[in-house]
């Protein structure tokens, strides 16, 4: 069924229009969708179409957030404010506790410090909303492996993680910096803190409806829920995070988790990494070519940004993509695929992780005897090279 899609294109990009056109009428379930580009500092589309759908429309857009609050690090290392190089004890002291105390700020960007989530006390959706309690319970966890030696997605955690050394050097947090030094001077559209103001402008986030295949594709990369990957995401409590609720809850549009809790548009989206890079409204780009190369993703082998202990390429520090695995070589890919699974990655020795000498105690889930841990659990095995299962 065609979708009217509104909107504007500069010349040379009426395709994107009907490409656009033509998504949207591929889409089931009452689709609806934005789509803004710039190009070099210029607005040349700007799309929507779909009931109840417009330009001004927003809604709680999750792991954009990253991008935004790492921007935010981005600035004051231009600033000369924050150090890569340094480690997060030496402007967090409470940090650097469990093996901690080596990690640098750099590898914490790279989600390298082994605290994908609480994997004691999982938290409640009121608890993640709030990047200070959040940052307060973890500083003192011990973490799933040796920091800085491996990678894996911090998906509800990083901002708050990252946001905590803004908070102790600046004496602010990272949305209000956010507010003040990106959003506020370029009118943007995304918000670490929805105002009330623009609620008016929100629709809520609605659950996915996939086809027949996509269900079956989805139950099959469901992570154990003592995974890594499965922490990550809080599956491992009683009553695992619900993305939908989350994205929908009060507390977590007002105070805008700085790791997947902004609200925003594709406008707002879009002029914010744009606004980075490109002069945008006769302003300068945000970053400087050297701040912008010092964050971009490392594009050949053997380059290793400052402060890294790994030897292989580095990933994008502003937002690290969870999917984001080197080619394997042949005969690799059962060791890449299971470390995939578990939502590890390793930045450098490829197939030997070096797991934290103390093992972190889970809550028992049933499906066994207590104290017996199922599969798909990082077990640091006693006396015995520490192994990941899945």
């Amino acid at each position: 069924m065609p979708i009217d899609v509104r909107g504007t294109v500069a010349e040379g990009f009426e395709d994107v229009r009907e490409e656009f056109a033509a998504v949207l009428a591929g889409e089931r379930d009452d689709p609806g969708a934005q789509l803004v580009v710039y190009r070099h500092g210029r607005r040349v589309v700007d799309l929507w179409g779909g009931d109840g759908i417009d330009g001004e429309t927003l809604t709680t857009l999750y792991s954009i957030a990253k991008g935004a609050a790492h921007l935010v690090v981005a600035l004051l290392v231009q600033d000369g404010v924050l150090d890569l190089d340094r480690e997060v004890a030496a402007y967090w002291p409470e940090f650097g506790v469990h093996g901690k105390d080596r990690l640098t700020l750099g590898e914490l960007l790279e989600h390298q410090a082994g605290l994908v989530s609480d994997a004691e006390q999982p938290f409640t959706i009121e608890e993640l909303a709030d990047d200070r309690i959040t940052a307060a319970r973890l500083a003192g966890r011990r973490p799933l492996w040796e920091p800085g030696t491996a990678w894996g997605y911090h998906a509800f955690v990083i901002g708050a993680l990252t946001g905590e050394v803004v908070r102790r050097v600046t004496g602010r947090s990272i949305q209000e910096l956010y507010e003040e030094r990106i959003r506020a001077p370029y009118g943007l559209d995304y918000y670490l803190g929805m105002p009330a103001e623009v609620e008016p402008r929100w629709v809520d986030v609605q659950p996915l409806v996939p086809t027949p295949e996509e269900a079956a594709l989805l139950k099959e990369r469901v992570p154990a829920p003592d995974s890594i990957r499965g922490i990550a995401f809080n599956a491992h409590g009683p009553e695992p995070t619900d993305l939908v609720a989350f994205g929908n809850h009060p507390r977590v549009k007002a105070l805008g988790p700085a790791s997947s809790g902004g609200v925003g548009n594709a406008r707002g989206v879009a002029g914010m990494f744009a606004a980075a890079i490109s002069t945008v409204d006769g302003r300068p780009p945000l970053l400087t070519p050297a701040t912008a190369a010092l964050f971009r993703i490392a594009a050949h082998p053997g380059r290793a940004g400052p402060g890294h202990r790994q030897r292989e390429p580095l990933r994008a520090r502003l937002r690290v993509h969870p999917g984001a695995l080197p080619v394997p070589r042949r005969g690799h890919l059962r060791a890449q695929r299971r470390d995939r699974l578990a939502g590890l990655r390793r930045p450098g020795e490829r197939h030997r992780v070096r797991l934290h000498p103390a093992p972190v105690r889970l809550p028992h889930r049933g499906g066994g005897r207590p104290g017996e841990r199922p599969s798909g659990r990082v077990r640091p095995a006693g006396g015995r090279r520490p192994v990941t299962r899945c």
